[in-house]
């Protein structure tokens, strides 16, 4: 309220308004007790100070979420703040512990998904943003903290919300204490699936709502002792009974009259129903559909709801039969009887309805009659039948009708509990109760009375429980509050409820009298409460009357008190139904004891709905009640429209006003020191100035204006109404003084501006004359120059063109000079190159002819050989399958043939190989005859040449007459004898010419002759490849039958692995000396010592020793301790995978059927990582176990897979083939190199092994257990860092007394600072030992960047939710804070390199761009194109609405971004939540496995065991002898 101290001349006030409630405006002149204002509208309005209300001009624009922090705590503060949130979407507002939920009327998913709950589940009340699941935890964690029942009572008009608000909180309770399905339904779905048939019975039209609750509901979810949900019951109170007689216009009664009017042709024949116009409890309105509502399709609805909750087809027929005869009940119509004061049926009408109500109610219509029109009287001597009068007899059908019905009703909760199952157990509970809120039509009725007397009873519940929150509030910060005054509604309740004379009372009295009136009533009313001040006595009315309720006066009108009161307990009714046919309708009226009949013969609904009422209020006693106060924004119910006015009457109608007043009463205006500090230091800068604590602060700036009445508490400045505003004042007059002194300076600023910027003008010009006058000079100065140059450039051309004449004259003669030169060596370097030409081909066709004799020879001394070996093979082979007997007869013939094949290949072979020897001979001796035949006709072609230039030359320089002659005679002479031997030469070569056309033709003969063979060579061989394939499938089926004695040679060659060579490496072997590579000569001895290995395994069975199998379990045993123990590792190698592969390898344990070793590594592994919280264990064993799958993954292979031999694959339809399909690839190199091995070469790309089904499973199993250490080492480091994130979204609060206290806090400050990034520096620290600890056990690198980029995605899930979630998270300064932090964990990343960090930087890149766009300055110039593609490309719509709406800065005091931005986001959220994508703006962490045995495969480089030096455990040993590294 405003005073003249608190309201100037240009303070911002709030003042009435008749169109929007309250309306801003600017105080522009005042005049004693009155203002002039000039309002946002333009307008301009006188108001007296006492109506005016200061506004906050600092309140933050997306106000705030707890209205007790409003600096003005009044009506038009309240109204504005949830009109700002309500703009902004954001529906929730706390009044303390009290939810005020403002229907959005439109979908808001992303506050209600499983990602918000899980938010919101164990915060701390207030932390988050408000929100009804915030109430339902604290309401959960009490019930378990205190193990004492709770309530939450959730009120509003019709058409606030209060269902779905419901709804959401038995979603959430379900969510925290959920059960199993009970028959694939829980207990939340099985209590919303009985909504639909408890709105058809108990809902109805009103003038507000076209589907309003005319009863209470009080769900009760019940907990066991775990805090699970055992069961829910639903109670149901104060059922508007008097609807089912009497309604008024425009409402309608309840839905399911009109739903079985509606309802398919054959039932309303059945029931003989029609229009509802024509039955007299539906046509008192003349509204009988709603708008956009089928009630024939709710009719259906409401059967499949009776089918969900376990109503059974014959119970709905009856339960409908019954709501059909109240219709027809509702049409029996009396007129006078022949006797006086007797009524019977007026019409044939009434009569076909009274016999339709008896039809459906399986009586007898004679009876019926009588219960109707007659009344039975008991008298000790006699009992006498009294007739009723018309009026009387009307009277009674509508008891009964409204028995019939409020019986059916409580028939169907009943049936609806035992559906749900209810908890006798149960020790605690949470009940939520949904009832009807304060209504004040035009016409008020009794209907009405009986709810405002609820809702006075809940204020008064919600009064005290106001009061002893703001009494816990002082209790708390230790101020004292005794003598604050607490306003109490006890004097309402009394005028309406108390004995003896109280409204209710009264009414029953006049009902009880048959000749009072309604205005009988009234005047007995106007007679008790003449002077009570709550009572008012209308002007102009005789039988109407006022009472001020909390919410405001309400004027009803007794018309019809006394009829809808009266609930009169007719034995004849309950003595009709309960003989009736219909089991149904007879257990709706049980038989009652005669006493209670006699005692209870009137009974009224005012006292039954009083005493309905009492209990519900014992209930709620009982429980620890939190408030939900719903609010409907307009009656259009339209999103984003907001009528101040009807909010306005639902805040004072729901309390929230009346509880503000309490606050009012006491200390309405709460802050922390902090922030008063912030806002009002300087109105004392002394007291900031001075080494005081905040606490002190305070109270000197307090002391220093003068105020009186303040509280100074533990954490919080308590101030008195109007205090505020009076500090606000003499802020805004300091702040006034300090703006004129900021203008002042401006202006001197701006005229030194103006001096300035002349002084400057007048230099420009002089320096512009200046600059004319040095261009003259300059000008004249630059011909003089031009000239010169000229003259210069004249000499040098002439002097130029003297001296390129002789250059050119000097280059002519000089090119002259190098061209005879170079002639001259070119043609002696043609002649050396042709020489050396001809001297390489005769050199290479000597090499050539030398090495093709090697290669046949080596070719034919390797074939022999590789035939001798093969024969020695075949005869082993044919010796070890003696006992097969037909498959020996068999083989030998197909070893014959083969023997015989391969030596005529081999003679074919040899002859087609001297075939083309002998061509090529004769072939090179012609091409080198005709080559020196060449050479010599080009070697006279060259004397000729010469011998013509000398000649030349000759007769040049001899002298002309003397040596004529003879010269030419001698030369021709020389020229004729050089012609003949040229044509002698030409002669031989056409010779040879020939013969080498015959050689040619012989050539192309033999060549086709060599085609021919080729072919039947190729033919040959594949003859053989057939008998190869007949015999591979013989030796496959003789495999199969020693497959029995296969383990005991394995073991055998095990014994004594120096001794002899075991059947796998010989094939080995084999196959390689096929292929043609040998690589050492040994292994031809090794081959040749094979017969000896015969003798040396039978010594080795002869000599005393134990069975194979007891000394390969000692061998598993001894090896499973040893790989127990913490092995270490050897150049980065875990020994533990090394040795376990080594030893599988060499006990051939991939390959056999059945072997216990592999389930005991596994156990040996699982028992070792049973400790979850040991990080180095878990390392440990993660490196092994991934070394371990990676040399499996590389060596086995499935058996049935092609080997080196071509055969038929195995089928994999089995369950086994289909197993091992997944585990088939490619090995990839890994070095292995055994002692004493028959393998060469040292270390060698070790060969496939064809695993057998154990040694599958066992890859698969450590495949899961590499996973699982995994998945453990991630969640440890998550549960590690969890706490630290928490602390890490939000910075902590710095005194602002504490930063300006000048230096002397230099050191604290450093100290806070350093106290501020501990968090973050908290969490780099855990990530760098964590990075540590995997590099000390030489974890995979590849995992390690698995690992730490799956905690990056946990980090950036954990903040982002928490900042969206958190208004005081997006702050500017707090942006800072986390930017400062990020840069942290980049620092980090930096670091550890990209080799163990990978990409975990970039999955920080939702929280990296949300910070940056808190930290960006000017947001309201950004528009929405570039804050989406620019800014911040990866965050949705609905997360930049969020941030942008959140937004405060608390620094410099900027604004979020424009208003256009923000309605443009909502435009494309509202598109978006058409689609089905989930608009749920929170980010999901993702724990998955994110990879494979195939990319840890291809990631890890290739692993040399060779060198592996076992442990001392196992290293004497001589049965692990081939573990010890060979010597070289």
């Amino acid at each position: 309220m405003g005073t003249p101290v608190n309201i100037i001349v240009g303070s911002h006030v709030w003042v009435e308004d008749t169109a929007l409630a309250w309306i801003d405006g600017l105080v522009t002149k005042i005049n004693g007790a009155e203002a002039e204002i000039q309002t946002s509208n333009g307008k301009k309005v006188v108001a007296k100070l006492s109506n005016v209300y200061p506004k906050d001009m600092e309140a933050p624009a997306g106000g705030v979420d707890d209205m007790t922090k409003l600096s003005y705590l009044h009506e038009p503060g309240v109204l504005q703040n949830l009109k700002t949130r309500y703009e902004l979407n954001e529906i929730y507002t706390y009044t303390g512990n009290i939810l005020i939920a403002i229907n959005p009327f439109q979908r808001l998913p992303h506050l209600y998904d499983a990602h918000m709950m899980q938010q919101y589940k164990g915060a701390p009340f207030g932390e988050l943003n408000p929100h009804v699941f915030a109430v339902a935890d604290v309401a959960f964690r009490a019930m378990i903290n205190e193990r004492k029942s709770n309530s939450i009572l959730v009120s509003g008009e019709s058409g606030a919300g209060k269902t779905e608000t419901t709804k959401m909180l038995m979603r959430y309770l379900a969510f925290l204490g959920g059960r199993a399905a009970t028959e694939g339904r829980t207990v939340e779905q099985q209590v919303l699936e009985s909504n639909p048939v408890l709105e058809a019975f108990g809902n109805a039209k009103t003038v507000r709502n076209n589907n309003s609750s005319r009863f209470g509901k009080f769900v009760e979810i019940q907990f066991d002792k775990h805090g699970r949900i055992s069961g829910a019951a639903i109670r149901t109170y104060l059922l508007e009974r008097s609807r089912v007689c009497q309604i008024s216009d425009p409402e309608r009664n309840y839905h399911c009259f009109y739903l079985l009017c509606a309802a398919p042709q054959e039932e309303i024949e059945k029931y003989k129903l029609g229009n509802p116009k024509s039955f007299h409890y539906l046509n008192q309105s003349s509204c009988y559909e709603l708008v956009g509502v089928s009630d024939a399709r709710d009719y259906l609805a409401t059967r499949r709801a009776m089918d969900i909750v376990g109503i059974s087809e014959k119970e709905q027929e009856a339960i409908f039969r019954v709501v059909a005869s109240i219709l027809h009940l509702g049409n029996i119509d009396f007129t006078k009887g022949k006797e006086i004061d007797s009524s019977v049926t007026k019409d044939d009408k009434s009569k076909f309805h009274l016999k339709m109500t008896a039809e459906l109610l399986m009586c007898d219509p004679v009876g019926l009659e009588d219960a109707l029109c007659k009344r039975v009287m008991i008298t000790p001597e006699e009992v006498i039948k009294r007739s009723l009068d018309p009026l009387s007899a009307a009277v009674s059908r509508d008891g009964l009708a409204k028995t019939i019905y409020s019986r059916l009703f409580d028939w169907l909760v009943d049936k609806i509990n035992v559906s749900i199952g209810q908890d006798p157990n149960s020790k605690s509970l949470i009940g939520v109760l949904d009832i009807y809120g304060f209504e004040s039509f035009k016409h008020n009725s009794f209907e009405q009375f009986c709810i405002n007397f609820t809702n006075e009873k809940l204020q008064q519940h919600f009064n005290q429980h106001v009061f002893k929150m703001e009494q816990e509030e002082y209790n708390k910060e230790e101020i004292d509050w005794s003598y604050i005054e607490f306003v109490d509604n006890q004097d309402v309740l009394d005028l309406i409820e108390k004995k003896p004379g109280g409204i209710v009372v009264l009414l029953d009295e006049a009902c009880m009298f048959p000749k009072s009136t309604h205005e009988t009533f009234a005047n007995k009313l106007y007679q008790t409460f003449k002077n009570h001040k709550r009572f008012i006595k209308p002007k102009l009315s005789r039988t109407d009357f006022t009472i001020s309720h909390y919410a405001g006066e309400v004027l009803y009108q007794s018309d019809q008190f006394l009829d809808k009161n009266k609930d009169y307990v007719v034995p004849e009714h309950q003595d009709l139904l309960g003989a009736s046919k219909c089991s149904f309708v007879a257990g709706l009226f049980p038989h009652i004891p005669e006493e209670s009949t006699k005692s209870s013969k009137f009974s009224s609904i005012g006292s039954r709905f009083k005493l309905q009422l009492q209990q519900l209020m014992e209930t709620l006693n009982a429980t620890e009640p939190h408030y939900i106060r719903c609010v409907k924004p307009n009656n259009l119910l339209r999103p984003a429209i907001f009528e101040n006015a009807n909010v306005m009457q639902q805040l004072r109608c729901g309390g929230v006003l009346e509880a503000i007043r309490i606050s009012c009463a006491g200390y309405p205006t709460r802050r922390a020191f902090f922030e008063f500090i912030n806002r009002f230091g300087l109105l004392a800068p002394e007291a900031l100035e001075g080494n005081y604590d905040e606490k002190v602060a305070c109270r000197k700036i307090l002391e220093k204006k003068g105020l009186k009445g303040f509280q100074i508490g533990k954490t919080k400045v308590f101030l008195r109404a109007g205090q505020m505003a009076e500090l606000d004042a003499r802020r805004t007059e300091v702040l006034s003084n300090a703006a004129k002194g900021i203008q002042r300076r401006i202006r001197t600023h701006n005229a030194r501006k103006q001096f300035l910027a002349l002084r400057k003008a007048t230099i420009y010009v002089q320096s512009l004359w200046r600059g004319r006058l040095a261009c003259k000079l300059y000008e004249r100065m630059k011909r003089v120059a031009a000239a010169m140059k000229i003259q210069k450039n004249t000499r040098r051309y002439q002097a130029r063109k003297a001296y390129s004449k002789l250059w050119f004259s000097v280059l002519v003669l000089q090119t002259g000079l190098r061209a005879m030169y170079t002639r001259k060596e070119f043609r002696f370097r043609k002649q050396t190159k042709a020489a050396i030409i001809i001297q390489a081909h005769w050199r290479y066709h000597r090499a050539s002819s030398y090495y093709n004799k090697l290669k046949r020879g080596s070719i034919v001394t390797q074939c022999r050989w590789r035939g001798r070996i093969a024969r020695r093979e075949l005869r082993k082979l044919k010796m070890a399958a003696r006992e097969t007997g037909a498959l020996k007869e068999a083989k030998d013939k197909l070893e014959k043939q083969v023997e015989e094949l391969t030596w005529r290949v081999q003679l074919e072979k040899r002859l087609r190989t001297d075939l083309e020897e002998a061509k090529a001979k004769e072939i090179a001796k012609m091409q080198n005859s005709l080559q020196a035949m060449q050479n010599k006709v080009d070697e006279t072609n060259a004397l000729l040449v010469k011998e013509r230039e000398a000649a030349k030359k000759a007769i040049e320089e001899a002298p002309p007459v003397i040596k004529e002659t003879p010269v030419i005679v001698e030369d021709t002479k020389k020229i004729e004898s050089l012609t003949a031997e040229v044509e002698s030469l030409k002669a031989l070569l056409q010779s040879e010419k020939e013969k080498t056309d015959d050689l040619e033709k012989k050539y192309a003969g033999s060549q086709e002759s060599g085609d021919e063979k080729s072919k039947k060579l190729e033919e040959t061989e594949k003859k053989v490849h057939q008998l190869q394939e007949s015999l591979s499938r013989l030796e496959e089926k003789l495999t199969n039958l020693e497959s029995e004695n296969k383990v005991l040679r394995q073991q055998a060659v095990s014994m004594a692995p120096n001794k002899f060579l075991s059947g796998r490496s010989r094939s080995i072997l084999q196959r390689g000396s096929e292929s043609g590579h040998f690589g050492d000569p040994k292994a031809a001895l090794d081959l040749h010592s094979v017969s000896l290995n015969q003798r040396d395994l039978s010594e080795v069975e002869e000599k005393p020793q134990k069975s194979l199998n007891e000394k390969q379990q000692e061998n598993q045993e001894l090896l499973i301790r040893c790989i127990a123990q913490h092995l270490g590792f050897t150049g980065g190698r875990p020994i533990a995978a090394c040795i376990i592969y080594k030893c599988l390898l060499h006990w051939r344990s991939f390959e056999v059927e059945r072997t216990s070793v592999f389930d005991r590594i596994i156990q040996t592994i699982g028992h070792a990582i049973e400790t979850q919280d040991n990080n180095n264990v878990l390392a440990y064993w993660l490196s092994n176990a991934s070394t371990l799958l990676l040399l499996l993954q590389r060596t086995l292979k499935a058996s049935g897979a092609a080997g080196m031999a071509p055969q038929r694959r195995r089928s994999s339809s089995t369950l086994f083939g289909r197993m091992t399909q997944s585990f088939r690839g490619t090995p990839q190199g890994v070095n292995l190199s055994f002692a004493n091995s028959g393998l060469t070469g040292g270390a060698e790309t070790l060969r496939q092994v064809e695993a057998k089904y154990p040694a599958l499973l066992f890859k698969q199993q450590l495949t899961a257990y590499v996973e699982k250490i995994y998945g453990m080492i991630r969640d440890n480091l998550k549960k590690e860092i969890s706490p630290l994130l928490g602390l890490c979204i939000q910075a902590p609060r710095t005194s602002r007394a504490s930063l300006v206290k000048g230096s002397s806090r230099s050191v604290a400050n450093t100290a806070a600072q350093q106290a501020l990034i501990a968090h973050w520096q908290g969490i780099v620290k855990s990530l760098g030992n964590f990075l540590n600890t995997l590099k000390a056990n030489h974890v995979p690198p590849f995992l390690v960047r698995k690992v730490f980029t799956q905690i990056f995605s946990f980090i950036n899930v954990q903040l982002f939710n928490s900042l969206l979630l958190r208004r005081e998270c997006c702050s500017f300064s707090n942006g800072e804070y986390v930017k400062a932090g990020l840069a942290e964990l980049e620092h980090w990343c930096y670091k550890a390199t990209d080799e163990y960090a990978g990409s975990a930087w970039d999955e920080l890149k939702h929280i990296r761009q949300a910070i940056g766009f808190l930290v960006i300055h000017q947001k309201p110039k950004k528009t929405l194109d570039e804050i989406s593609h620019d800014l911040c490309p990866v965050l949705s719509i609905q997360q930049l609405y969020r941030i942008s709406t959140m937004y405060w800065d608390d620094k410099y005091g900027t604004h979020s971004v424009s208003s256009d931005v923000i309605s443009n986001m909502r435009v494309l959220m509202t598109e978006d939540s058409n689609n089905a994508v989930s608009n749920s703006f929170l980010l999901d962490d993702d724990s998955s496995i994110p990879f494979s045995v195939d990319d840890i495969s291809k990631s890890m480089e290739q692993i040399d065991i060779s060198d592996i030096e076992p442990p001392p455990l196992i290293r004497e040993n001589s049965g692990f002898g081939f573990l010890l590294p060979r010597s070289d």
